[in-house]
């Protein structure tokens, strides 16, 4: 019955997926097409002729998503920051294991996943999965990842499935509660839920949760570290992380540089890299403040530069002074993590709804709450420092992960 509805669901929201489809962030870039998008790692796979190239047709329709082989470990994270956090454990597993293998759901995540992974995939759509999946040994996904057909088919074909890095917010918590049948059912296919916190747990338990263990965040085992060096001739950094659509403006429109201070901008999706650039060409050409984009020069050189390419933020962090932290001026995206900038001790500034990382802003010592934009722009100006408070042990998560 389960799968009926979600193919009659399927069925109905086709003409809409299709259309939704010509959206410049569900394509898949490929080597050739990475240009200033992205600049490879040296791991980098070079993708086969049958490489999805738009995540939604991958998804929804199966188009250029083949099947993966069986293996021995098989992780599923939905984008580029949970993929991201995942490559640690991967790249040990791999050492060890005779095949991992990844799903994803976006199309960064995929482009991420592909440069330390051969066998990736997308996560096909509910009712294709029971003839999809294939046999693993371990399944481990991540965080709010709660697809019923995922963890039943996984667990009914023998998996050990285990949920990585659980989360639910109290403010969540009744969203979840009206169906209550759904998750006690996909938690009866779970072996190990592994929280992030004692609270968390316990949500998670009225859901139905069973063999529940607290380690910590997992983002906080391992943090990235930079893949090169950057310098810059300015004293004070300030960058503006990860920032959506509005963000940079309402930043700009109060922030005033002085000769002494840089602002470097990574906006958080690559199809808005070329608006941004435009935004910034034409507030620094007003301020009479020199600007350029990274990936036409890869320095640090003009007082205003954006960071148009991926993969760049953890090194731009490692000489920040002052992050405002972005996705967190609107209440329809809940925040992003705070550990990789408090891991090089910069000063974090946060608006005020970080409802979707209220764990992970707990374990940070020093961040700084702004109330609107004007009050961030002021505050950028100052020299503090945040600090992680609380860590877990990756040695621990990788041990449970492998039983």
């Amino acid at each position: 019955m389960y799968n009926a509805i979600c193919a009659f669901l399927l069925v109905l929201a086709s003409p809409f997926l299709l259309a939704l489809s010509f959206g410049r962030k569900y394509k898949v870039l490929l080597s050739d097409e990475l240009g200033n998008s992205r600049i490879p790692s040296e791991n980098s796979r070079i993708p086969s002729k049958n490489q999805p190239k738009n995540s939604i047709l991958a998804r929804f329709f199966l188009l250029n998503n083949p099947v993966l082989k069986p293996c021995d470990f098989y992780f599923h994270a939905c984008s580029l920051g949970e993929v991201s956090t995942i490559e640690p454990f991967v790249k040990a597993l791999q050492k060890e294991a005779k095949s991992v293998r990844i799903t994803v759901c976006t199309a960064t995540g995929y482009e991420k996943a592909r440069e330390f992974c051969d066998e990736v995939a997308f996560l096909p759509f509910e009712c294709f999965l029971p003839f999809w999946l294939k046999e693993c040994k371990t399944l481990v996904v991540f965080e709010a990842e709660l697809w019923l057909n995922l963890f039943a088919c996984a667990k009914k074909q023998g998996a050990k499935v285990i949920l990585l890095n659980a989360r639910l917010s109290q403010s969540s918590l009744p969203k979840y509660r009206r169906f209550l049948r759904y998750y006690k059912t996909l938690f009866s296919y779970c072996d190990l839920v592994l929280a992030q916190s004692e609270s968390d747990a316990k949500r998670l338990e009225i859901l139905g949760a069973k063999n529940l263990k607290v380690l910590g965040n997992v983002k906080s085992a391992l943090l990235p570290r930079p893949s090169k060096k950057l310098s810059s001739d300015y004293e004070h950094i300030i960058v503006l992380a990860s920032s959506h659509e509005g963000e940079e403006k309402g930043i700009l429109e109060f922030l005033r540089l002085k000769k002494y201070e840089q602002l470097i901008i990574a906006p958080r999706h690559p199809q808005r890299f070329s608006a941004v650039c435009e935004l910034v060409r034409s507030w620094a050409e007003q301020n009479n403040y020199s600007s350029q984009c990274f990936s036409k020069n890869a320095d640090l050189k003009a007082q205003v530069v954006v960071i148009d390419s991926l993969g760049e933020l953890i090194n731009i962090y490692a000489i920040a002074d002052t992050v405002i932290l972005a996705g967190s001026f609107s209440a329809g995206i809940g925040g992003h993590n705070p550990f990789e900038p408090a891991s090089f001790n910069c000063g974090i500034i946060s608006g005020a709804f970080f409802h979707n990382q209220k764990v992970l802003y707990s374990a940070v010592k020093g961040i700084k709450i702004a109330s609107d934009f004007k009050s961030a722009a002021l505050l950028a100006h100052e020299k503090f420092s945040s600090q992680i408070t609380q860590s877990c042990d990756f040695n621990a998560i990788l041990e449970q992960i492998k039983g």
